[in-house]
């Protein structure tokens, strides 16, 4: 979506202070619903006329009232400390008497072995090369979407994430059974990409100020994406027409159908391949703090969760059933 779009001026202005930091579409996109809402509650009072009692009153509203989950609180919470900050220049310190939204650990959805398997076997071509990335290297949806040609390491067999979630780059490992898959898919896409260009397209989607840097990069082949869309289509941001990455949704829907297909009933996902290739390289004997890199968790306390899911709930706990069961 164009900031042009938006009917209201002081939305576009928000739309621009996001857009001048990078901030991905996803964000401004969620950051501008935030804004809205906000306004909407207090009967449409400008937030230029509103400040920290108004914000507390808000997020108080979306604890206690709507029950939302303390990620979504805290995603409402950076939208308007952004708007206050970025926009408004006011910005609110120390926000008293919040109700926050109440945090639960949650354990993370695991898949045996041979239920990974299952899933696999029930998937193909591009469906199949990526959930393999997901389970075989620890990769997020959208840092699997995002690769780009040159982030492909067969030579090291690593794979290089750059600008991963929370901006942070880090080198993965590149299963050994997926460098020949991996370079057939390429040199297809190679060939599409030679068609694009023929056509007087090919370019592709750069980061910040790469392209005006750059000038000849975004039809070179090293930046174009591993998964291009089947399509081309008009970037909302630049009109530019060019094949942007897969859609999420093609990868997530496929995942979902073979889940169901494998009569796997766990409420599992996308992400429960990354959850999976954790575990299993924990109980294979891989040191926390490798799977710690592998995953790019800040804090070794986010990784050690997955000790909870290992064989015996991580604590070699055995059960009393057996040996009451065998007159033990």
């Amino acid at each position: 979506m164009d900031s042009t779009s938006y009917s209201s001026p002081f939305l576009r202005s928000v739309s621009d202070a996001i857009r001048v930091r990078h901030y991905s579409r996803k964000t401004e996109k969620a950051y501008i619903g935030w804004t809205k809402r906000f306004i909407y509650f207090h009967n449409k009072r400008h937030p230029r006329e509103m400040g920290a009692q108004e914000v507390t009153a808000f997020l108080t509203y979306l604890a206690v009232t709507r029950n939302v989950a303390p990620s979504t609180q805290n995603q409402a919470f950076n939208a308007l400390m952004f708007l206050y900050r970025a926009v408004l220049d006011q910005p609110i310190e120390g926000l008293k008497g919040v109700a926050r939204a109440k945090t639960r650990q949650k354990i993370p959805v695991v898949l045996t072995r041979e239920e990974v398997q299952a899933v696999l076997l029930g998937l193909d071509g591009v469906h199949w090369l990526a959930a393999c990335l997901m389970y075989g290297s620890g990769l997020r949806l959208m840092e699997c979407l995002r690769l780009r040609v040159m982030n492909l390491d067969f030579l090291h067999r690593a794979i290089y994430v750059h600008n991963g979630k929370g901006g942070k780059d880090r080198v993965v490992t590149l299963s050994d059974e997926l460098i020949v898959p991996l370079q057939r898919h390429l040199e297809n896409r190679q060939r599409t990409h030679g068609k694009d260009l023929a056509a007087g397209f090919g370019s592709v989607y750069l980061p910040h100020a790469l392209a005006r840097k750059y000038p000849n990069a975004p039809t070179e082949w090293a930046w174009q994406y591993v998964f291009p869309s089947g399509r081309r289509s008009v970037d909302p941001r630049s009109g530019v027409e060019r094949r942007h990455h897969l859609d999420e949704k093609t990868i997530q829907r496929a995942v979902k159908q073979a889940i169901r297909k494998a009569g796997i009933h766990k409420p599992a996902s996308c992400h429960t391949l990354r959850h999976s290739f954790a575990t299993h390289l924990l109980e294979r004997g891989m040191d926390i703090r490798t799977v710690q890199e592998q995953l790019g968790h800040k804090d070794v306390r986010t990784t050690q969760i997955y000790t909870h899911v290992l064989n015996r709930g991580g604590n070699a706990v055995v059960s009393p059933l057996g040996a009451v069961l065998s007159g033990a």
